[in-house]
């Protein structure tokens, strides 16, 4: 398809165009922002506000950059804020989710109650508690699912990725909440969200699907969501602190043909690091699918079986 594309670009093709008189004209949409923010207040009750909070965020120079703090300051919290002064050029250049550090240090150094960090786009979010310390999308999810299944929210069960620490996995296991993995990418997320009629799944990277009010990820919907939960004075280190993430090793090896793991002698050894790590953790190999890579990520408490399993198969493939 994509070189069918690009010879219908070399070639002459003006006769295949649109007359530009039933193109159409864009129009600008003064008040989106204004709308958008009520769309989101009404997902919540008439009085829910965030007074008395001091919040910092970090919009990336992207989406968000405006709606973001004045949806916070339209419900009466403080905040503090960076990453909100995009020039088209550095939308996530060195802020956003991809770099905590900067949600990090703002967020202590205004002794805010919690920092949230958006990417770009903001789909995306990840989390500062008043301690400094970096809550992923896992750690979101786990919150989440916890709270919709006490208050009966939740419906059917979680959907992670391939790529969801392992830790989380036990985490559902030990709330009898039923957890499925999808390929990595949120859009499988929501294929297998439906399929199943779940209404929650994401990704460690942020990507969050509340399927009680939304079909796609949307970073302040979220952080709404985070924020509610603590309009009772509950703090952000206390409403996280649900399960201690499996230690994980990751391992990328370059390689000339990435159907290597297909091989004979690949395959044999992901089954014997596979089996030997078997009810002790996890273990992934794929080809990454951007790069002449071969990504190798292991899971488990015992470091020394992780960097066993990692190096029989990497000696399969090297």
């Amino acid at each position: 398809m994509k070189k069918k594309i690009e010879k219908l670009i070399d070639s002459k093709i003006i006769d295949k165009l649109s007359n530009p008189k039933i193109l159409g004209r864009v129009k600008r949409l003064e008040d989106g922002s204004e709308k958008y923010i009520e769309i989101l207040k009404t997902n919540f009750p008439n009085q829910f506000n965030l007074r008395g909070l001091k919040i910092a965020i970090d919009c990336a120079n992207g989406a968000a950059y405006k709606v973001g703090p004045q949806l916070l300051r339209s419900l009466g919290a403080k905040v503090y804020e960076i990453g909100t002064s995009p020039n088209g050029f550095n939308i996530n250049e060195k802020c956003g989710s991809t770099f905590p550090n900067k949600i990090r240090n703002l967020t202590k150094k205004n002794r805010a109650h919690i920092g949230i960090s958006l990417d770009g786009d903001a789909d995306r979010i990840i989390v500062c508690d008043e301690k400094g310390n970096i809550i992923d999308g896992d750690k979101i999810i786990a919150m989440l699912a916890q709270r919709w299944k006490r208050k009966k929210i939740l419906k059917g069960g979680v959907v992670g990725t391939l790529m969801s620490n392992y830790g989380l996995e036990k985490f559902f296991k030990k709330n009898k909440i039923k957890f499925l993995r999808s390929d990595v990418g949120d859009r499988y997320v929501k294929e297998l969200m439906q399929k199943n009629k779940f209404n929650l799944g994401g990704e460690q990277s942020g990507h969050i699907i509340l399927g009680k009010f939304a079909t796609t990820g949307d970073g302040l919907l979220v952080a709404l969501e985070i924020l509610f939960s603590m309009r009772k004075g509950n703090k952000a280190s206390e409403l996280f602190k649900n399960f201690k993430p499996t230690p994980q090793l990751l391992e990328n090896i370059a390689v000339k043909d990435k159907s290597i793991i297909n091989s004979p002698k690949s395959k044999k050894a992901i089954k014997i690091a596979t089996n030997l790590i078997r009810n002790y953790g996890r273990m992934l190999v794929r080809k990454s699918g951007t790069e002449p890579k071969i990504r190798i990520m292991c899971e488990s408490e015992n470091r020394n079986l992780l960097k066993k399993c990692i190096n029989i198969v990497k000696k399969s493939i090297n």
